[in-house]
């Protein structure tokens, strides 16, 4: 229950690329242990290295999204997680009514194709990359070498692939965008003038939030329990730092 006596929104967690449901695993039990139902998910292809990712589109992430969403017993808080923003920013198009609120964990809402060229039937994670271009503050050697064992490639037209957004009540859904590797204050100059396809929905947003939290871009690992604080008030009706 919330402070107003309501029940709180259902929380849909969503990871990634190369994640599944168990990405949220420590944040999903804290949520839990607060009272939450709490529901994560892992997206079409990425259950493990061995599915068949060949015939998995950005299509099928989105529909993946808006079940889970639309399974919940009343409109649900949708936290996103790096990648996922664009599917879920997507799914937000399809469902709007049934989301109470988006919560953007260091994503935003994108504006798919991620990369229209991308022509690989899969994209594997390599570690050299990630440590070369990626925030890990906070993360310890046990969480890393968890990452590298269990990330799955994500599948191809997931990185090339559209839909078309027609629902511009989308833009009406409360956004929380949770802000770690990078600032809020870079996010909004980095999404002022011709944004990239990863910010484009910034600007488009007309109830958002911004909060700072500074970690690494996997903050479910580095700061979970802040994380789950955040996305916990928005499952009560309002955030806050």
């Amino acid at each position: 229950m919330n402070d107003h006596g309501r029940p709180s929104a259902p929380i849909i967690l969503v990871p990634g690329f190369w994640l599944g449901a168990w990405a949220w695993d420590e944040g999903a039990a804290i949520l839990r242990a607060g009272g939450h139902d709490v529901t994560a998910i892992t997206l079409p292809g990425l259950e493990s290295a061995d599915a068949d990712r060949s015939a998995v589109t950005f299509a099928d992430h989105v529909d993946a999204i808006v079940a889970a969403v639309t399974a919940a017993p009343r409109p649900a808080v949708l936290a996103v997680h790096s990648a996922s923003g664009f599917s879920g920013y997507a799914a937000s198009d399809r469902v709007p009514d049934r989301i109470a609120a988006m919560v953007y964990v260091d994503t935003a809402p994108g504006i798919a194709p991620l990369d229209p060229d991308f022509a690989e039937v899969d994209k594997p994670m390599v570690w050299s990359e990630i440590e070369a271009e990626e925030n890990l503050d906070g993360l310890n050697d046990d969480q890393k070498e968890e990452f590298r064992r269990r990330a799955v490639p994500v599948p191809g037209d997931v990185i090339r692939g559209s839909v078309p957004l027609t629902n511009d009540t989308r833009n009406d859904v409360p956004s929380t965008l949770i802000c770690t590797a990078f600032s809020a204050e870079q996010y909004q100059t980095y999404a002022r003038d011709d944004p990239p396809s990863f910010l484009a929905g910034i600007p488009l947003l007309r109830n958002k939030t911004w909060v700072d939290l500074p970690t690494s871009h996997w903050p479910m690992w580095s700061r979970p329990t802040d994380l789950a604080r955040i996305i916990g008030e928005g499952a009560n009706g309002g955030i806050g730092a």
